[in-house]
């Protein structure tokens, strides 16, 4: 990869991270506006707060991540493989349960999608 190529890969990962940080950190309000698709049934409040919580602080951290990404690869793999892991097991779940179907429209799309953006931008390594 040319120099000019590594310096826009590593502008737009920076971007991403700062949206997906915002994204993480509004959590809650986006909850509270669509919780048919972002929440899951019964609901239950307390562990809602900690996922919730969980997400805030990851938000936090990626966004410091983003003034400079290859110095904090494992973290934004660990975004990436444990979004898509927690995005998989939440569309296995929906497809199996029907009360849960909306939220193939919320949070599972906006987990999968995050973690394949994130594997395709991340560097493997150091250069």
């Amino acid at each position: 990869m040319s120099e000019a190529a590594s310096v826009q890969s590593h502008r737009l990962l920076s971007i991403v991270l700062v949206i997906v940080g915002i994204a993480f950190i509004g959590l809650y309000p986006v909850t509270m506006l669509f919780p048919e698709s972002w929440m899951w049934e019964p609901r239950q409040y307390e562990y809602e707060q900690m996922i919730i919580g969980i997400y805030a602080v990851l938000g936090i951290f990626l966004l410091i991540a983003a003034r400079a990404p290859e110095k904090n690869l494992s973290l934004i793999w660990f975004t990436a493989i444990s979004s898509l892991v927690h995005g998989l097991i939440m569309l296995g779940q929906a497809l199996v349960d029907p009360t849960e179907t909306p939220n193939l429209y919320g949070d599972i799309p906006a987990l999968i999608l995050i973690g394949i953006i994130l594997v395709i931008l991340t560097p493997r390594r150091l250069s």
